[in-house]
């Protein structure tokens, strides 16, 4: 990758301060998100690779270096649309992605370094997926996010749960003798959650990711400890089954599935309850719930029930245009005809869709 040397840019930044464009797989960015409490599993380098690896993108890492090395940046996939207009996006198909920083770096000099670059000609339009400051940048409220702390004491945690919204469905699961397991190869996965997983999208009539995409979920994270997928049974049947990340003090519920049929034994919420008990024993601090959109107010109040904290989920941009997002009314639009049409119809909608959109 390229550097590009600017000058002072006022208030907080150096007149040695400079944007270098680097490669995820550089030492000096690997180290520097290691080195960042604050950092989530969607800064770790697997995680853009995977996006770029299943659509065919490239991914970058943009950082401002001082005499100290690197003090802020973030991970980034250059997408480009159907009239191959670029964009970097930090990051596709994640929820919400801080700009990391070095001790009180001031995040406002990256904001105008990638304005200064963007001006300039040397990077197209950003989006970063969090509320960031400044008269360059456009912002979006795009619906929530919903975090909950954690302590070792799971059974302290499991208090701070709303009593019948779930704890009780909890107990019913229980009660019905439902088992959670952990998937232990792709093969499970791809007969078990990847199965749920597309009847689960038809029926809320959104596209399908390829299948390829998960089993390079699994190969790049799972077996590299950066996450795990649950599968809850009734009796042999899978009844729902969740991906879920994790690293870095931070577990992420990606993706769920469920069999409608069985929604009755209350399967998710058995889920989730073994990935938050899997998660204060091994010491984690915050349980992400990720993204509902500003319409799906059922959600909303399923995920409040846990004892969560709602966080508005704020989209800032630099440039022209944003990148367009999973909640566009493009795909509210297509809705319909997805939900009437069969399994390989979502499936090839999405092999197209989520090559161009985000």
């Amino acid at each position: 990758m390229t550097s590009a040397a600017l000058p002072n840019r006022g208030a907080g930044a150096s007149a040695d301060d400079r944007v270098e464009l680097l490669g995820l797989d550089d030492p000096r960015w690997t180290e520097f998100v290691a080195a960042r409490a604050d950092a989530s599993p969607f800064h770790h380098p697997a995680w853009a690779k995977l996006i770029a690896e299943s659509y065919g993108h490239q991914t970058l890492a943009v950082v401002e270096v001082d005499g100290a090395g690197i003090a802020a940046g973030i991970p980034a996939v250059e997408m480009k649309g159907l009239g191959r207009r670029r964009r970097w996006i930090s990051l596709p198909y994640t929820d919400h992605c801080d700009v990391l920083v070095r001790n009180a770096h001031p995040v406002e000099s990256l904001v105008r370094s990638l304005t200064t670059l963007h001006e300039g000609g040397q990077a197209p339009p950003v989006q970063i997926r969090t509320q960031l400051d400044g008269s360059t940048v456009r912002r979006e409220v795009v619906g929530f996010r919903h975090t909950l702390e954690l302590s070792g004491d799971s059974s302290a945690v499991f208090q701070s749960f709303k009593r019948t919204q779930v704890q009780q469905p909890i107990a019913k699961a229980q009660k019905e003798g439902l088992v959670v397991r952990f998937a232990e190869s792709w093969e499970e996965t791809a007969e078990t959650f990847y199965r749920l997983h597309v009847a689960t999208r038809r029926r809320l009539g959104a596209p399908v990711q390829p299948k390829r995409y998960f089993r390079l979920l699994w190969e790049r994270l799972i077996e590299r400890d950066l996450g795990f997928v649950l599968v809850a049974y009734a009796g042999d049947q899978p009844a729902a089954a969740a991906v879920f990340l994790a690293w870095n003090g931070t577990v992420v519920y990606k993706y769920s599935a469920s069999d409608t049929n069985l929604w009755k034994l209350r399967p998710n919420n058995l889920l989730l309850w073994t990935a938050i008990q899997w998660a204060c024993e091994r010491g984690y601090g915050l349980f992400d719930f990720g993204r509902t959109d500003r319409d799906n107010e059922g959600l909303r109040a399923f995920k409040r029930g846990w004892g969560t904290t709602e966080h508005e989920l704020v989209y800032s941009s630099i440039g022209a245009a944003g990148a367009q997002t999973s909640g566009s009314d493009a795909s509210k639009l297509a809705r319909p005809l997805i939900q009437r049409m069969p399994e390989w119809f979502c499936r090839a909608v999405g092999e197209v869709a989520y090559r161009y959109a985000s």
